[in-house]
């Protein structure tokens, strides 16, 4: 299929507990070949999941075909600002990137965030990928260990917030260095 095909009929909605294999499924395949990954992105899923912290855990479907996920989760700023979340793992379908399916789960879940009244939401990825969604790096906003171009920010309500991003600790079951270069790879985008 051509960059773009329109025979896709996308549908994006929240998981359901029949998808959680399909979403394990499309998150390996999605970072098999990416690079900076330890591939660990799969259980930082099923652990967001399990411990309750996976806010918004959307799915784009193809007619009844899982072909993409999308996972938000809380995260925390040094400086007590509050209801910021950070996206991913975004995953898609080896077969189904660049046909704008990564694009709409990012504007899916980004409502979503605004329908739960979210302040702002952060993310590692490539920046000329991401600013198309409103992302930029935020001066005094920092994700240790990680370079400051490829950690960035939307605020979706109130004043940007300045200080250390520390993600949920599902990010850590595998290691937090390993699920950030994980979520670098993400940047190339889904």
């Amino acid at each position: 299929m051509l960059l773009g095909d329109t025979s896709l009929t996308i549908n994006i909605r929240l998981e359901k507990s029949s998808d959680i294999q399909s979403i394990h499924k499309i998150t390996v395949t999605a970072f098999l070949d990416a690079p900076h990954t330890d591939h660990t992105e799969q259980f930082i899923v099923k652990a967001l999941r399990d411990s309750g912290a996976l806010t918004v855990s959307l799915v784009a479907e193809d007619s009844d075909r899982i072909v993409g996920h999308v996972a938000l989760s809380p995260v925390t700023i040094s400086d007590g600002s509050k209801d910021w979340y950070g996206l991913g793992p975004i995953s898609v379908t080896p077969n189904d990137q660049g046909k704008g399916i990564g694009s709409k789960l990012m504007h899916a879940g980004l409502a979503e965030l605004k329908n739960l009244k979210a302040n702002g939401c952060v993310l590692l990825g490539d920046t000329s990928y991401y600013h198309q969604f409103g992302f930029e790096p935020i001066a005094g906003l920092v994700l240790p260990d990680v370079p400051p171009e490829y950690f960035q920010g939307l605020v979706l309500h109130g004043s940007r917030p300045k200080g250390t991003v520390t993600y949920h600790e599902s990010f850590s079951a595998e290691g937090q260095q390993g699920a950030a270069e994980g979520l670098l790879s993400a940047g190339n985008g889904p």
